[in-house]
């Protein structure tokens, strides 16, 4: 089977799972350049077919794909249109797969979205591949059968996580780290200065030991305080030192469609706090037993929640890591690659 992925910004994560698939399959991907925000360095596998879109004109790009020849198409999303053009002379040929991660919310933008859908999607992709439920039911509404829509279209590279839990897993037991950790862009949707509000709150109403970590950049200045840590961006190969010591991992969003790095830490063993708005929620977040939720942009509800974090004992600390850890091996990227031959076997049948 060969399979072609139309890409935009690749992320690590992603290519594992292309790395499982390429162990049977031929695997091509045509990516956009690297975003100058999220600088990732990547070890590409010599089994996987790198492309980057802006190395080729229309006409190029179209002849390139001809030649690749591909079984089965799978399209990041619709945002880029030059794609959809692409792949639409394959629909019915072959599986033609769009990728959403949106969540049905019912804004007019997406009324708008359900009317001209069979136009320029349902006469384009025969599958829609999204990452839960929230996401299934708005390319339902979209049209796609429900027969025709995967899940469990994100996953991170759980060999490489699940190996950081059974690492540290005795280093916790002797002493669990009391730092909160942050991993994410620092831009106001990401709910960073909620979070920086919420702890400065407590530290000051209720003065402890923990400490707040913080990984990521963008427009948003970093908060300077004494108990609060900024790392700037990290390479996900420079990320263990600082996963080693740390405890819990907190994504306090404003909009955040899924969030595979909620994935990540789970695996990694760390109990999790997380709004409301983050999708990836519904998976890996059992409410009070591997963690806790609260509404986005509630700095108060948000507090509260850090605050339980303090009350907690060692040991229950290190019960909600092991159910973190548990809950997080629900994806893969073996079932991931199963989930394409699943397409791709199933294509044109009823």
């Amino acid at each position: 089977m060969t399979v072609l992925f139309l890409y935009t910004e690749l992320a690590d994560y992603f290519l594992k799972c292309c790395d499982e698939l390429s162990k049977h399959n031929d695997v091509h991907v045509i990516r956009w350049p690297v975003n100058k925000e999220a600088p990732f360095k990547f070890n590409f596998s010599e089994k996987i077919k790198i492309y980057t879109k802006s190395d080729y004109s229309g006409n190029a790009l179209r002849d390139l794909i001809a030649a690749i020849n591909p079984d089965i198409i799978v399209c990041s999303g619709w945002v880029d249109k030059e794609y959809l053009k692409l792949t639409k002379p394959f629909f019915g040929k072959v599986p033609t797969v769009i990728t959403c991660d949106t969540r049905w919310t019912g804004s007019l933008k997406q009324y708008v979205a359900l009317l001209l859908s069979r136009f320029f999607l349902l006469s384009t992709f025969s599958h829609a591949w999204v990452p839960g439920k929230a996401q299934r039911q708005y390319v339902k509404k979209l049209g796609f059968k429900q027969d025709k829509i995967m899940e469990d279209f994100y996953c991170c590279d759980l060999n490489k996580f699940n190996a950081v839990y059974a690492r540290l897993k005795l280093l916790r037991e002797k002493e669990f780290p009391k730092r909160f950790l942050y991993v994410g862009r620092y831009y106001d949707f990401k709910g960073i200065q909620d979070l920086w509000q919420a702890f400065i709150q407590l530290q000051e109403e209720q003065p402890n030991e923990w400490e707040l970590w913080c990984l990521g950049t963008g427009s948003i200045m970093p908060i300077q305080h004494s108990k609060i840590k900024h790392f700037g961006f990290v390479q996900p190969a420079e990320l263990e030192p600082i996963i080693e010591k740390t405890g819990v991992f907190v994504l306090p969003s404003r909009f955040e469609p899924w969030g595979v790095v909620v994935q990540e830490y789970a695996a990694a063993g760390f109990p999790l706090l997380l709004s409301n708005a983050v999708g990836a929620k519904e998976t890996f977040l059992e409410e009070g037993t591997n963690g806790f939720s609260f509404v986005s942009k509630d700095v108060e509800g948000l507090k509260k929640q850090l605050k339980k974090i303090l009350e907690l004992s060692t040991k229950d600390l290190l019960l909600m890591s092991e159910k973190s850890h548990g809950l997080a091996q629900k994806i893969s990227p073996h079932k991931w690659a199963a989930q394409v031959k699943e397409m791709y076997d199933g294509f044109g049948k009823k």
